[in-house]
């Protein structure tokens, strides 16, 4: 795992969109991930039914676009791994209550579809991954209004939210919610926080 500084310029270069700073997070990191994700599959139904692989894309597509958004402030690489390790467990857990809620027969099931997250990069990211990361990106700054493209800008030139707040005007906190409630909106419209089984 990167350590300070290089864990900075790392944080900085995934928040940039880097290609090669993605690969090598999903590299260093998703092993720990499907650990855990395998871990918390107690349910032998409910391994019918999700992939760790899948649940692992979803994680790793939301980190990303949360990330770019500057959603984070990411210190260490600890910091990192707990954050995603937290974000697969509420994923799971998410969609283990969808499917019991929705009270489906598991032996029908295929494994989720988490089809919109594909396209993740990863260690061996072909041009045509790539491209679909960038076209998820591209999406999802497509849904932002100009004020929310501004303060997503704004972060991953990697700016604190108070100096955020100085440039746009405001407070850093309400700043801070104001794009959280945006990331919350446009995951939401593009299905990346459902599981579709």
């Amino acid at each position: 795992m990167p350590e300070q500084p290089d864990f900075t310029d790392f944080v900085r270069r995934i928040r940039a969109g880097d290609q090669q700073a993605a690969a090598e997070l999903v590299r260093q990191y998703e092993p720990f991930i499907r650990r855990e994700i395998h871990f918390q599959l107690e349910d032998q139904r409910l391994r019918r039914v999700f992939d760790s692989m899948d649940v692992c894309q979803s994680v790793l597509a939301s980190f990303f676009l949360r990330t770019a958004a500057g959603e984070y402030e990411l210190e260490d690489p600890r910091q990192l791994l707990r954050l995603l390790v937290t974000m697969a467990r509420n994923k799971l857990a998410s969609a283990a209550r969808r499917q019991y809620r929705q009270r489906r027969d598991h032996r029908r099931l295929t494994p989720a579809g988490f089809d919109a997250l594909e396209h993740v990069p990863g260690a061996d990211a072909t041009p045509s991954r790539q491209l679909a990361g960038k076209e998820l990106l591209e999406r999802f700054r497509a849904q932002l209004n100009e004020e929310e493209r501004q303060l997503v800008d704004l972060r991953s030139e990697g700016l604190a939210w108070d100096e955020v707040a100085r440039r746009v005007g405001g407070n850093a906190t309400a700043r801070r919610m104001q794009l959280a409630r945006a990331v919350e909106r446009v995951a939401r419209e593009l299905k990346l926080d459902e599981n579709q089984a």
